[in-house]
């Protein structure tokens, strides 16, 4: 794998006087057309061994690009708030925007190279990493992003001599520490490792630029005419960087599907909800303040038809928290500077840290929702972005986040009424617009949507609950249960002492006492018969209490002897 970057690769100092200017005028060029079409960002990975001069490489891009218009990022452990928040949080964060060029000087490739190196991670665990990170440059890639990845190279008596060259000199000698020499131990540990990295992520569209750092003209030239070329070869592309990935679903032939299958008819009484409300609400105070909880994040996503009640389920959610606890979060159209980044970045920027709840009014569905029917993206964007997804809501359960994801679903006739109440109602008719009306005109097509999104990222750690929401009461209690359910599993605690209650799918629902009544261990359909321990035991009580009634005459009589036998006062 590095055998081309051992062969002592030379520039003269001639040579590199003539190349570099035409190359520093090509550059500053190519990154002035790059800011001018502002339609892609270009992101450049450096990484390598200690000393191999990846550090100068960066300072005489500096010199050599518009400093305006760059920005580097170094990535060292991380820091408390890092460790708080997914891992992929920070690099997220440090993405650039479309006509600007992102220098990582270490990325995401460090942390787990070291944790190979020192073997605290496996090499199946490993190679799974590699796997989500060659999924997300994949993304990136799809984003429109220019990924370049250069890995400079030295072999291990270069690097030993590089050293001590850069030791001895008194303007360079800091950069040299115990650590250095340290790892100059591990070196062949780190080829290792480095080598099935390199060959597990050279992926055709983020492939690695093995550079030999031994001579810096040589690595600073060949470095130089690298991003020259592919920004140059770029520009002049003009064609579509994005296909489609796969198919649409197929067509449900008998029309069955996981909205048409829904009872709508399910519905809860004033009284039973308040009950049902106060139980629950209750319960999810508890579930916040149990201790495991700080150790978790938890993400609510909240999506649903036009005038489903999102909004009233979210309020009663939160108000069974602390407000110093969550944050809500409402999506609308994106700003310019979130349509300058990858479309996942709006919503990664606002993943909360353990210990806290963020909650989203629209989420990172809207792709395969609202921009799918509209055309606001193409094809090709919205099917890829199924994998995307469900990759990043993986990335949020593996780092200790709880993904619970709502859809509130009505009806059209109840969908109807609702906005005609609305349009009567003087605080409430901010609630309906022109775009609700017309999206009504596109029922179909958003039900279909509905449906494939349901069926492509409904997963084992972030499935959708589907909840049926003609009847407010009902959707509301549903949305909480469903919420401290999954809690109760996740922290491992044990569930509501609380009878489970029995929706009533007619107009009438059962209180809370007749069903406890009902389901109790000695109940019968009509209360009349009792279940054996249970006349047993009140046989036992009764027992015991003629016991007690006949020690009790006894005394009595035994008292009114002694009084006939005194004597008079």
């Amino acid at each position: 794998m590095f055998e081309s970057a051992e062969l002592g690769h030379k520039i003269d100092k001639e040579t590199f006087k003539v190349e570099e200017p035409k190359l520093r005028a090509a550059l500053l060029e190519v990154q002035e057309q790059l800011r001018a079409d502002a339609s892609f960002p270009v992101v450049i990975l450096i990484s390598g061994v200690d000393g191999s001069g990846k550090g100068e490489t960066i300072n005489v891009l500096y010199e050599w690009m518009d400093p305006r218009f760059l920005s580097t990022h170094a990535f060292y452990a991380p820091t408390a708030e890092e460790r708080a928040r997914p891992s992929m949080w920070r690099y997220w964060r440090a993405l650039p925007p479309k006509g600007r060029v992102g220098i990582f000087a270490g990325s995401w490739y460090s942390h787990p190279i070291a944790e190979r190196v020192s073997n605290d991670i496996s090499r199946a665990d490993f190679d799974q990493r590699m796997d989500q990170l060659n999924r997300f440059e994949a993304m990136l890639v799809n984003e429109g992003a220019l990924v370049l990845k250069f890995w400079v190279h030295l072999s291990k008596d270069a690097q030993r001599e590089r050293l001590k060259s850069i030791e001895t000199n008194p303007l360079t000698r800091w950069r040299v520490t115990k650590a250095s020499w340290d790892r100059l131990k591990t070196y062949d540990k780190l080829q290792e490792v480095a080598g099935h990295l390199l060959r597990t992520t050279n992926t055709p569209w983020a492939p690695w630029i093995i550079v030999e750092g031994t001579d810096d003209r040589y690595r600073s030239l060949t470095v130089g005419k690298t991003i020259l070329d592919a920004l140059q070869k770029r520009l002049a592309d003009k064609r579509d960087q994005n296909s489609p990935v796969a198919p649409p679903l197929s067509p449900r032939i008998d029309r069955l599907d996981v909205l048409s299958s829904l009872d709508m008819t399910q519905s809860l009484t004033k009284k039973v909800y308040e009950t049902e409300l106060a139980t629950w609400q209750a319960r999810l105070s508890e579930l916040m303040r149990h201790p495991d909880f700080k150790k978790r994040a938890l993400i609510l996503a909240f999506e649903g038809a036009d005038a489903a009640g999102k909004g009233g389920a979210i309020r009663r959610v939160m108000s069974a928290m602390d407000a110093r606890q969550y944050q809500i979060i409402p999506i609308a159209a994106p700003t310019e500077e979130e349509r300058a980044q990858p479309y996942l970045w709006r919503f990664w920027r606002h993943m909360p840290r353990l210990g806290r709840v963020v909650v989203f009014d629209r989420t990172w569905y809207g792709r395969v929702l609202v921009e799918r029917v509209e055309g606001f993206c193409s094809t090709a964007d919205w099917l890829r972005a199924y994998s995307e997804i469900n990759d990043f809501e993986h990335d949020l359960w593996h780092a200790g986040g709880i993904v619970i994801k709502f859809w509130l679903q009505i009806s059209d006739e109840e969908q109807l009424k609702r906005f005609e109440e609305r349009a009567q109602v003087e605080h409430k008719r901010f609630k309906i617009t022109e775009e609700d009306w017309r999206n009504r005109d596109k029922a179909g097509a958003y039900h279909e949507a509905i449906c494939d999104m349901v069926d492509r990222t409904s997963s084992g750690t972030a499935p959708w609950t589907l909840v049926e929401s003609n009847d407010k009461y009902f959707a509301r209690v549903k949305v909480l249960r469903t919420i401290c359910e999954r809690l109760e599993k996740e922290l491992k605690v044990d569930p509501v002492k609380q009878p489970r209650m029995v929706i009533a799918t007619t107009a009438k629902a059962e209180s809370v006492q007749e069903v406890a009544a009902r389901e109790s261990p000695g109940a019968t359909p009509d209360g009349a018969r009792q279940s054996k321990a249970q006349r047993a035991k009140e046989a036992r009580a009764e027992k015991a209490r003629a016991g007690k009634a006949a020690k009790a005459a006894k005394d009595d009589q035994s008292g009114e002897v002694t009084e006939r036998a005194s004597p008079a006062a």
